[in-house]
């Protein structure tokens, strides 16, 4: 072997069995950031990380161009990788606990305490992937199948160390008054807004249960075969965590609403009932996919059948559904009450939507005379993005003094009122929004682009009002659809129903 192309081999080498010495250095000094609290070793943390990046960049280029043959070379850069994430977010995990207890005044404590608490999940996560997706490398090896080695499938793994190094620039932030125009730099970061983090962080958590997902997808049906042996309640108890999960990710975004409307960030707790909104679709299209609503052959049907599936559904819908958008109707017509002179009390209206909303949900429960392919009454899910999208647009009014604060006051008053009407007019037949969208692609890409064209822009409340004023509306077109052919847009494009 020439000298040129030994040192190229080691140095790829190197590259690759460099970096956890590195994020352990790292880790050292975030230990002494947080006993000293020196600039200095804050620094020297980060160099180490960003070295340690920029080696797992370029050791594939590397490995590939000076080591093609070691057949060492992508299971040692595996274990490197897990050796890295296995260090790195435990250590930011802990410097966010850690600068939590030197905020200073002023500092918004629900708002910490909460991404404390959304880094602490997305670290376990991280942790469950990798592990996760050891086993079942492991078990498709075992069974005789070659891996797929495609860059889409290392998405997580590209963006898990910026991600990595972007924590660690927050979580063990010094503030100081004389640092150098490099660190005035640094403090764009760790000075930044914890919603904008928050955001960032909830994107890295869907990639990486999309990951999960993609290695349930591939070797799911394999790993089952291999575990139940023919048991085919074992097999739908547990394929039905995947869309149980979906649906708590429903609640999930219900509470996390009502933090962002506690905190006043209106716009943002609705784009998350909007996210709300498509778990409660989702959850049900994949129990169908999976064939989990299909009775078993020799299954008694009962008139009333209680599922854990059925019961979070209930549930999840209740809290992002009803719960939710009177919480964040009560938070701002507080304010309303205070800035306008008004007198009248709107705790008992909220209260009744709630009410109202879960008497819905009772019935779509109990009602043996469903109309296929349509609602009775309007769906829960639209009643809360109908009644919170002018709460918008009255926020802003409250931030602005403007002139047309009573209008938009009293609007968002009659609109709960006559939206928990709406819910129980069980005469009224409203279509699966999924349906519509189904029957005219126009509509749908109109739908698309409406949300991404307005997201960013002031006009995102009037556009969404607007657009569920149409489909309150809606039964004035739909009313002319059998229901045969409905169903049978139902069982080609399954959605979930509330």
């Amino acid at each position: 072997m020439s000298e040129s192309k030994f040192i190229s081999t080691n140095f790829a080498a190197v590259l690759v069995y460099g970096r956890p010495p590195l994020v352990f250095g790292g880790m050292l000094f975030a230990v002494a950031v947080m006993l000293n609290q020196s600039m200095t070793a804050y620094i020297a943390g980060l160099c180490f990380l960003l070295t340690s990046m920029f080696f797992d960049l370029i050791d594939g280029w590397f490995a590939a161009r000076y080591r093609p043959q070691a057949k060492l070379a992508h299971l040692a850069d595996r274990i490197m990788d897990k050796a890295v994430y296995s260090m790195i977010f435990p250590m930011v995990a802990v410097g966010m606990m850690w600068r939590y207890q030197h905020l200073p005044e002023g500092a918004n404590l629900k708002l910490e305490m909460l991404h404390v608490v959304l880094v602490l999940i997305l670290c376990v996560t991280v942790l469950m992937r990798d592990n996760f997706a050891h086993f079942m490398r492991n078990f498709s090896l075992r069974r005789g199948e070659e891996e797929e080695f495609k860059e889409i499938t290392r998405l997580r793994t590209m963006i898990a160390a910026p991600i990595g190094v972007l924590l660690y620039l927050y979580a063990f932030y010094l503030p100081v008054v004389d640092g150098s125009e490099l660190y005035s730099w640094i403090s764009w970061f760790g000075e930044m807004n914890p919603r904008h983090l928050i955001m960032v962080e909830i994107l890295f958590l869907i990639i990486n249960l999309g990951s999960i997902a993609g290695y349930c997808r591939k070797y799911g049906t394999a790993c089952l075969d291999d575990l139940c042996l023919g048991d085919e309640v074992l097999r739908r108890r547990i394929l039905s965590v995947f869309p149980n999960a979906l649906t708590v990710m429903n609640a999930l975004m219900g509470l996390l609403a009502i933090f962002f409307a506690d905190q006043g960030r209106f716009k943002e707790a609705y784009l998350i009932l909007l996210g709300a909104a498509f778990f409660d679709k989702l959850d049900g299209a994949v129990a169908r996919k999976l064939g989990l609503t299909t009775p078993l052959p020799n299954q008694k049907q009962n008139k009333y059948s209680i599922t854990l599936g059925g019961v979070l559904d209930d549930i999840s819908d209740t809290v992002s559904f009803c719960i939710a958008p009177a919480i964040m109707f009560y938070f701002l017509m507080e304010r309303f009450i205070s800035e306008s002179g008004e007198t009248v009390s709107f705790l008992w209206v909220a209260i009744g939507y709630a009410v109202l909303g879960v008497i819905r949900l009772i019935f779509f429960i109990l009602d043996r005379k469903s109309i296929p392919g349509f609602f009775k009454g309007l769906p829960v899910p639209a009643a809360a993005l109908l009644v919170t999208a002018p709460l918008i647009m009255l926020d802003s009014a409250l931030d602005q003094g403007s002139t047309d604060l009573i209008f938009w006051g009293w609007l968002c008053f009659w609109l709960m009122i006559g939206t928990s009407l709406l819910m129980n007019s069980y005469f009224i037949r409203y279509i699966h929004v999924g349906r519509l969208l189904s029957r005219n692609r126009r509509f749908m890409w109109f739908t698309v682009i409406m949300i991404l064209s307005f997201m960013f822009t002031p006009y995102f409340g009037y556009a969404s009002f607007f657009y569920m004023i149409l489909y309150v509306f809606s039964p004035l077109y739909t009313w002319r659809i059998s229901p045969e052919i409905a169903a049978i847009e139902t069982r080609q494009h399954p959605v979930a129903s509330s």
